[in-house]
């Protein structure tokens, strides 16, 4: 049976940022990819002021493109937290999509709605079942941390590195076509976005901490054996 891989943010492009290599990688290898995002309310971001729902269709729309799902909850910036409703609505998805592998953002962050994101897809990812008073719920064998870059994250060491040199382009050409969308003005690969260049600089450092040419970093909360002979 196919594999599905879950990967929570808080916002629109924190996955697109965080780990649009790894996401392309797991369309290549048929596994059904859905990324969750729990803010889905924009009425509230100035940038896109008086284009919120087509915020979410363009999003929707290059993330199908590639071949993953993308999702979004009812939250708004600033407006959610931990707490038994916001718990039980993460659980709910985890529950519906049964996740083999799932993918978070890192708990420290200058962005409180990272934070909070952070705060409630854990318990969700683990205690689904227990939220939801359901039995038999499959909840991932495996859940990573994954960083949002300078500037936000805090304190984080991965001790997983992942190689996307392969999906490079594509990765790239998402982030930077969703940019482009925020911005409201034509993307351009002679003047990539700022955050194409801040993308591209982590994963060359990431790259370079496991010998590759890109790469992501993530970081699991269990130490595994491998077999590397």
């Amino acid at each position: 049976m196919p594999k599905t891989l879950l990967a929570l943010g808080a916002h629109y492009d924190d996955c697109v940022f965080g780990i649009p290599g790894i996401l392309l990688q797991a369309v290549a290898k048929e596994y059904r990819v859905v990324v969750l995002s729990l803010i889905g309310d924009y009425t509230n971001w100035p940038p896109v002021k008086g284009r919120e729902k087509q915020l979410l269709e363009v999003s929707k729309e290059l993330a199908h493109y590639h071949g993953i799902e993308m999702r979004f909850l009812d939250y708004a910036s600033g407006r959610f937290s931990l707490d038994e409703k916001s718990k039980a609505a993460v659980a709910k998805v985890v529950a519906e999509v049964q996740p083999d592998v799932a993918f978070m953002l890192w708990h420290h962050d200058n962005h409180p709605d990272h934070e909070a994101a952070a705060a409630i897809c854990a318990p969700a990812l683990r205690l689904a079942d227990r939220i939801l008073g359901l039995d038999k719920i499959k909840l991932p064998s495996r859940i990573y941390s994954y960083d949002n870059g300078p500037g936000h994250t805090i304190g984080f060491e991965p001790n997983t590195f992942v190689d996307v040199s392969d999906v490079w382009p594509s990765a790239m050409e998402w982030l930077g076509q969703l940019m482009a969308f925020v911005r409201n003005k034509p993307g351009s690969e002679f003047e990539p976005d700022p955050s194409q260049v801040a993308k591209a600089t982590l994963a060359r450092y990431r790259g370079a901490a496991c010998g590759a040419k890109y790469a992501e970093a993530l970081w699991s909360p269990r130490a595994r054996a491998v077999e590397i002979l």
